[in-house]
């Protein structure tokens, strides 16, 4: 990817996005089913767009949710592919630090709650990268022959700040395949073309209470994991110099690890500003003299800037 000819300096305002737009349009606006760029329209095992053209709303999420549903239970009837059994595991659900990512997330809630979905999400409000999802399916499937799990990933992966995604990952954990992705998109623009008016749905307050729906920390035992396919004490041995980039997402693992200052230590190289909460939010408002990622955008909300990749900054942290 190019870097931006305005990446290292001041962010102009005309680039920052407004995230209180941006939540206001996922929530109010409707799809116009007239305009295929409207429709619900799954690429690598997801959809994605934004508020901003009409193309990612709380009415694409509650269509696609509601349709992954009628999907887990086998609606042969609809023409769905026999699978054998319907999968009737829990769900894992995760999301990224998009700015509506949350948003998507309560929205989905809603309808796998009122459709009685034994759903598990990340504890506190957390935020969960992709493979975390992944892991969760598979050490739960592991050895099973029914009642498997599959997951929802609210994720756009690396879109723009402005863009949201809703992936479906199935029994295997990974990317659903075509044949899936078609039904779910199928069925879900007949439920857009309908108004949603059969889609499942209660209150969130309700959705997040109900017995069906459960928390767990995904990320410690995703990181504890890691020393079962990478020889972490070779690495440390080796006395190697290792500049990561945590992006966000994989500094909130940092973060949340059992590894301790004894394990690794942490250089920062003239580090003039905050760095960006797990969530990709500053803990302070940013100052006038800071200056845009590699891509040249950032976003804004109640005076806050984020960055569209939360945790890229002029001068990142290292990992030694």
């Amino acid at each position: 990817m190019a870097i931006s000819p305005l990446a290292g300096k001041p962010a102009p305002k005309e680039l920052l996005v407004d995230v209180a737009r941006l939540e206001r349009d996922y929530f109010e606006r409707r799809p116009d089913m007239s305009d295929p760029n409207q429709r619900v329209s799954f690429g690598t095992s997801g959809h994605r767009g934004s508020p901003l053209r009409g193309t990612f709303t709380e009415a694409h999420i509650l269509a696609i949710t509601q349709a992954i549903c009628d999907y887990r239970r086998g609606l042969g009837d609809r023409g769905l592919v026999d699978r054998g059994q319907a999968t009737d595991g829990p769900l894992y659900m995760g999301k990224d630090t998009h700015a509506v990512s949350g948003p998507a997330q309560r929205t989905a809630l809603e309808v796998l709650a009122a459709n009685g979905v034994e759903t598990i999400i990340q504890s506190d409000d957390g935020v969960t990268p992709t493979p975390v999802i992944s892991r969760a399916i598979l050490v739960y499937n592991h050895q099973r022959q029914k009642h498997l799990a599959d997951g929802i990933v609210v994720t756009p992966s690396h879109n723009p700040p402005e863009d949201g995604g809703f992936k479906y990952n199935p029994t295997n954990g990974g990317p659903a395949d075509t044949d899936v992705t078609k039904w779910v998109e199928d069925r879900a623009n007949e439920l857009l073309r309908a108004g949603n008016a059969g889609v499942n749905r209660v209150p969130f307050d309700r959705a997040i209470k109900a017995a069906s729906t459960h928390q767990e920390d995904f990320v410690l035992p995703y990181v504890n994991d890691l020393r079962n396919v990478v020889d972490m004490d070779a690495i440390r041995s080796a006395g190697l110099k290792l500049g990561v980039d945590p992006l966000g997402v994989p500094r909130c693992l940092r973060q949340r690890s059992r590894l301790g200052p004894a394990r690794h230590r942490h250089a920062h190289r003239g580090i003039d500003e905050p760095q960006p909460l797990p969530g990709g939010r500053h803990p302070l408002p940013a100052r006038a003299s800071s200056t845009l990622a590699g891509a040249g955008r950032r976003r804004q909300d109640a005076g806050q800037q984020q960055y569209d990749r939360p945790g890229r900054t002029k001068a990142r942290p290292a990992v030694v």
